[in-house]
């Protein structure tokens, strides 16, 4: 996927299947799925079915695993507060550890989708 804008925008309308396999391979996955696109009830399509994969590990986990724990991951700029905060890689797992036994008490599965 190291084509252009328009040719990547090309393919992901014209072989969203295959497009979107592709794009899933730079992600690291429990499960890999079933197949790509679960189009039998359509309007209510099914994107990698039968696949499971920790968005944690993905994000933040992964990075550090590779030795880029150090670097920067995320960049808070707030106008509100006229600050700008830079976090690693590491401190943000930090702070994901440090919030996540908050999740406990309301009883937050592992299938759950925590907004």
């Amino acid at each position: 996927m190291t084509t252009g804008y328009a040719e990547t925008y090309r393919r992901s309308i014209g072989r969203p299947e295959e497009f979107w396999a592709e794009a899933a391979e730079a992600i690291d996955w429990e499960h890999r799925w079933d197949r790509v696109l679960d189009a039998r009830r359509p309007p209510f399509y099914r994107w990698f079915p039968g696949a499971r994969l920790n968005t944690c590990w993905n994000a933040l986990d992964r990075h550090i695993a590779a030795g880029r724990g150090g670097r920067t991951a995320l960049i808070w700029d707030s106008p509100v507060t006229a600050q700008i905060k830079q976090f690693t890689y590491q401190e943000l797992r930090d702070e994901v550890a440090r919030a996540s036994p908050a999740s406990l008490p309301v009883s937050v599965s592992s299938r759950a989708i925590v907004c």
